[in-house]
């Protein structure tokens, strides 16, 4: 059976469980767009397993209207005219375009309009046995009003920056109306369970289920190694990111941690593997610091080339920090993957990642905002070689055992089918 990197145990049943219907904001614009993979690959799993996903986006300049994704049928509509004015999603996510374009704004009533329209255009059909809606606001208030209409149960996923964020007195209702309303809300982490649980104590049903990442049998180690070789100096350390290149994710307190490692360890060096609105920004402040030819901005690199960049690295570095939104780390797929290919990393003490980093078992963990702090662990485990490799095994055994695409899959497979039984027997009773 043909699936994610890994093996679908024998007694999986594939046989045809029906449609589902995928509302998102954020998708990959086109073969190859590393823009939230997660959600494709769900979408991927869940076909292997027999389900038919469709998924509706919203369009962005340059993609198709309508197309088949790596297996995956997807419909993209339109919500402003010309395309160039379609800026509210992509790009880093439409919490940061929102923040730092307040135009965008004014565009959110149609990018909803839009969406309202489609999804219940989508659900009259009556083809889809279950709508599935990823991030509150605004797929998941549009789920909550329309579901009920067609007769379909309504999964929400809540992936964090939705319910950390976004917290303002006009929105916080709509939030909690579509929590209450879907018939089961899914989580990524337990601080995203407890931010939900605040907002909506009475929610019908609550599921914590991480988003899954590849899980890599044979590790691309002579990739890696040519990786290696291009990156790093001397006797190191090279450090990795992968991630936006956005404020929030702190990789600015990288950079500047960087600047004070330098004396004790003069070949430290950083690969950064992203985009992000702030991307210049960063780039100045390395140059600012006289970092330029330490830290290599090498943008989004396509997905089978991930693995071997991870693999590369002496550890990697998740440093992300509050927003002035309120938005936190709710998982970390970046280091989850880093950690499956047994690197050892250092991340924040923030959000969900506590769920997985487990101070001096499966990695180490700093405090937000701190260059100091990032700088005093890395030359811990420079100096500490043993240390890293044990952090490096238990991270690895932690990340297959729970994070795997595989294992993730069968979790929303066991929940959707549950689901519909359910909706199924309160419609005859």
């Amino acid at each position: 059976m043909r699936g994610p990197k890994g093996s679908w145990p024998e007694s999986v049943q594939t046989a045809s469980r029906g449609r589902i219907l995928f509302v998102t904001s954020n998708f990959p614009r086109w073969p190859g767009d590393s823009t939230t993979p997660f959600v494709l690959n769900l979408a991927q799993d869940l076909n292997e397993l027999g389900w038919e996903v469709d998924v509706l986006a919203p369009h962005a300049p340059g993609a198709q209207g309508e197309e088949v994704l790596a297996g995956v049928r997807v419909s993209r509509f339109r919500y402003m005219w010309p395309e160039a004015l379609q800026t509210v999603c992509y790009g880093g996510g439409a919490l940061i375009n929102l923040r730092d374009r307040p135009l965008n704004l004014l565009k959110v009533p149609f990018l909803v309009g839009s969406e309202f329209v489609r999804t219940l255009q989508r659900l009259r059909s009556r083809r889809y046995r279950l709508l599935h809606t990823h991030w509150i606001l605004p797929q998941g208030f549009v789920g909550s009003l329309v579901a009920g209409w067609w007769g379909v149960p309504h999964v929400l996923t809540v992936h964090g920056g939705d319910i950390f964020a976004l917290r303002s007195p006009i929105l916080s209702p709509f939030k909690r109306f579509a929590l209450q309303r879907a018939d089961i809300v899914t989580v990524n982490s337990s601080a995203t369970r407890s931010a939900v649980s605040r907002i909506a104590p009475d929610v019908k049903e609550m599921s914590l289920i991480p988003m899954g990442v590849d899980i890599h049998e044979d590790p691309p180690r002579g990739l890696a190694h040519s990786i290696r070789a291009l990156f790093r100096r001397g006797q190191g350390p090279l450090l990795v990111f992968a991630g936006r290149l956005v404020s929030e994710k702190g990789v600015e307190d990288l950079i500047r941690a960087v600047a004070l490692l330098v004396p004790s360890l003069p070949d430290v060096t950083v690969i950064l593997l992203g985009e992000g609105q702030h991307r210049a920004r960063m780039q100045a402040v390395a140059v600012e610091l006289g970092l330029g030819d330490r830290i290599h901005f090498l943008g989004w690199v396509p997905s089978e080339l991930v693995p071997p960049h991870l693999a590369a690295g002496d550890m990697f570095v998740a440093p992300s920090r509050r927003a002035p939104d309120g938005w936190v780390e709710a998982q970390g797929l970046g280091l989850i993957e880093a950690m499956s290919m047994g690197v050892p990393v250092i991340a924040t003490e923030t959000g969900g990642v506590v769920d997985t980093v487990r101070e001096g078992e499966t990695g180490l963990l700093v405090p937000e905002g701190s260059p100091a702090a990032i700088a005093a662990t890395v030359r811990q485990l420079c100096q500490d070689r043993s240390l890293g490799k044990r952090l490096g095994r238990a991270g690895q055994e932690l990340a297959v055992r729970q994070f795997g695409r595989i294992e993730v899959a069968l979790k929303f497979s066991r929940l959707f089918v549950d689901a519909i039984a359910r909706h199924e027997r309160s419609r005859r009773g």
